[in-house]
């Protein structure tokens, strides 16, 4: 096979034996293409379902797919996959990340990196032009995350990019995350499994960009991209506005999104995007009182802190949602937790709670194993606060299945909250909503979100949320598309904004736009059904993984019990949880429940299409043998856990 689109190798770094060897990238590219498919490949044929995320032999994997390193495409994302401590029990998971980091470990030579073992002594990974050495880190421990890049980069050069935990990753705090160049950052608990094999940082150099198959085709594309995208959303909303804000994008961008940058006092410029600026936004404003300018420091302050310590701000801002609930309570106090909480919004509260929790100090120790350890380890009333707000691996709920039929066939499958698939309903629902608003720049109506369904979900129906009909097949079709887009490494936020498209007669994007990337970069004409092949065997895959691990299938296939009995108050940016109805009339979600009844005939519908056993939700021989996954048939039955 071409190595097109590849650097063609794949590191291994053994760190208990200090043993570097490398792997063809092809031997994995047929059948799972990259990123988080040949993750998931490596991870089925390497890692003991018994051993533990912390254990040596847990695979910690670092990879990027072939659409890394062009211009244009967005497909410079990466990811990190292995075990997660941050799951009950604890399992498979995997996070996504952007900015640079993964283009230029492809310029330095290598596809991806796999890390096993464990070092008896702290040591960063440097590659450097298709070189890579063990070096030294004992300087390193114990420095913040943005304290270790700065220091690298002033060892090696600034043109390395670098990837690194801190002291959160390092104490093992079950939410941990890895923090990389223009602060991408990973989360699922990895920067914990980081820190357990004693791996501070991975720097990255080289200067070999990967070719295309097809430039001409290519260079085609990207101005098709382009246009699809023109006049997309790209600023985030409800962000304060202001010369403080600078939009930046990551590497290879088609045109930007809400990435941006703020400056502090200080003169200090910080990621302020998404969750990461909004988690204690409001808070401040709560707590401070009158909005300004001159306030944006704080909400600023505190993402800069918890990416600097190594913490997940998805999962700080569930944690902070439970201390408040169980301050308001008189079950945690600010004497009993040693933490500020009566400021809940302020400087004070949120450096003591990152810090404590970082370094394991008093009751940080107890936060560190989680939102949902946590709130067992004090208490039955505790615990009963933990409701719908925090996901099964501690993230807060996001496009939550009570406004988004198809997201509970989501929740109840992934180990973590899988925000790529949340996405491609929720971000043209956005649009919609404009436009059910009468705001006169809006686009997408009903008719054009319904023509949108029937060409990306299958149906019509995926976009009627009156009614549970076609939203089996609309999840089915979603999760096959993004397992293969987390393959690619696609953006999906760039991807999904050319799913809209404000230019054109029907406002409809191409959902060909993926294969016909991968066909012009790699010379390997796929068509879009044939990559959605490719993705329907990576999650299978994954679910074989997570039944190894002690997923039951059917049993294992649910929401915690809140979305079934708490009806839905409000949604964000949406607050009256609008959404289209039947033949696209505008209605209300609010107040509703997943319902039982229709969940069970869902998931009836889901596996059916799947090609699994309906009564227990497990996988086929059949099945898997069709989609060319034969090959772990006979594991799976002698487990039991096939049908």
């Amino acid at each position: 096979m071409s190595d097109y689109g590849y650097a063609g190798k794949i590191l291994r770094a053994d760190l208990s034996s200090g043993n570097i060897t490398v792997v063809p990238t092809a031997e994995y590219t047929g059948s799972f293409v990259g990123g988080r498919g040949i993750a998931i490949k490596i991870y089925w044929d390497e890692m003991p379902p018994e051993a533990g995320a912390f254990d040596a032999e847990n695979p910690l994997m670092f990879m990027t797919g072939p659409l890394a390193g062009f211009n244009g495409v967005a497909g410079s994302r990466w990811c990190i996959c292995g075990k997660s401590p941050a799951t009950t029990p604890e399992s498979f998971s995997y996070c996504n990340l952007g900015g640079s980091w993964g283009a230029h470990l492809k310029f330095a030579g290598y596809d991806g990196i796999v890390v096993i073992g464990k070092a008896d002594r702290p040591v960063y990974l440097f590659i450097d032009g298709g070189v890579a050495q063990v070096k030294d880190a004992s300087h390193l421990w114990g420095k913040t995350a943005v304290e270790v890049r700065e220091s690298v980069k002033a060892e090696l050069g600034s043109s390395v990019r670098v990837a690194a935990i801190g002291p959160a990753g390092e104490n093992l705090v079950t939410f941990a995350i890895v923090l990389a160049d223009e602060d991408s950052s990973g989360s699922s608990g990895l920067g914990a499994v980081m820190g357990s094999k004693k791996l501070k940082a991975i720097a990255v150099r080289g200067s070999k960009k990967p070719t295309a198959a097809h430039t001409e085709s290519l260079e085609e594309l990207r101005r098709y991209a382009r246009e699809l995208t023109r006049g997309g959303p790209t600023v985030q909303r409800e962000m304060t506005p202001g010369p403080k804000m600078k939009r930046v994008a990551c590497y290879g961008c088609i045109r930007g999104c809400i990435r941006a940058t703020c400056e502090t006092e200080d003169g200090r410029r910080s990621k302020y995007m998404c969750t990461s600026a909004e988690f204690y936004q409001e808070l401040a404003k709560r707590y401070y009182g009158e909005w300004g300018l001159e306030h944006i420091d704080v909400p600023v302050h505190a993402n800069r802190l918890c990416d600097a310590y190594g913490l997940d701000t998805n999962s700080i801002l569930a944690m902070i949602m439970w201390l408040s609930r169980g301050h308001r309570a008189g079950i945690l106090t600010d004497k009993y937790t040693g933490i500020p909480i009566s400021k809940l919004g302020s400087l004070e509260f949120i450096e003591t709670l990152v810090k404590r929790i970082a370094l394991r100090e008093g009751f940080g120790d107890i936060l560190a194993r989680g939102t949902i350890r946590a709130a067992e380890s004090v208490g039955q009333r505790a615990r009963e606060l933990v409701t719908d707000y925090v996901s099964k691996a501690g993230h807060i709920v996001l496009y939550d299945p009570r406004m988004f039929i198809p997201h509970a066939i989501m929740y109840a499958m992934e180990p973590r909250k899988p925000i790529n698939q949340l996405h491609e309903i929720s971000m043209p629902m956005y649009m919609w909503l404009d436009w059910a608003k009468g705001i006169k720049t809006a686009y997408l109506s009903s008719e054009a979100f319904r023509k949108l369904a029937s060409k990306f979900w299958g149906s019509e129906l995926a976009v009627d949320f009156s009614t549970y009909e076609g939203k089996a097949l609309a999840a089915k079709k979603i999760q096959d598309r993004q397992y293969v887009r987390e393959s690619l490494i696609l953006c999906d936020i760039a991807m999904n904004n050319a799913t809209t498209v404000r230019y054109s007669e029907d406002h409809v994007g191409d959902p060909a736009l993926d294969s016909k990337f991968f066909s012009a970069v790699t010379g390997r004409e796929v068509d879009e059904q044939e990559l959605y092949r490719i993705g329907e065997r990576t999650f299978n895959l994954q679910r074989a993984i997570l039944a190894r691990e002690g997923h039951k299938g059917r049993e294992s296939d649910r929401l915690d019990e809140p979305f079934h009995t708490k009806p839905l108050k409000t949604m964000g940016l949406n607050p009256e949880c609008l959404a289209p109805g039947k033949d696209g009339e505008v209605i209300s979600r609010k107040g509703t429940v997943v319902d039982r009844e229709g969940f069970e005939a869902m998931k009836d519908e889901y596996y059916q299409l799947r090609g699994w056993d309906i009564k227990s939700g497990l996988q086929t021989k059949g099945k898997l043998e069709e989609i060319e996954l034969g090959d772990i048939v006979g594991d799976l039955e002698r487990r039991g856990l096939v049908a």
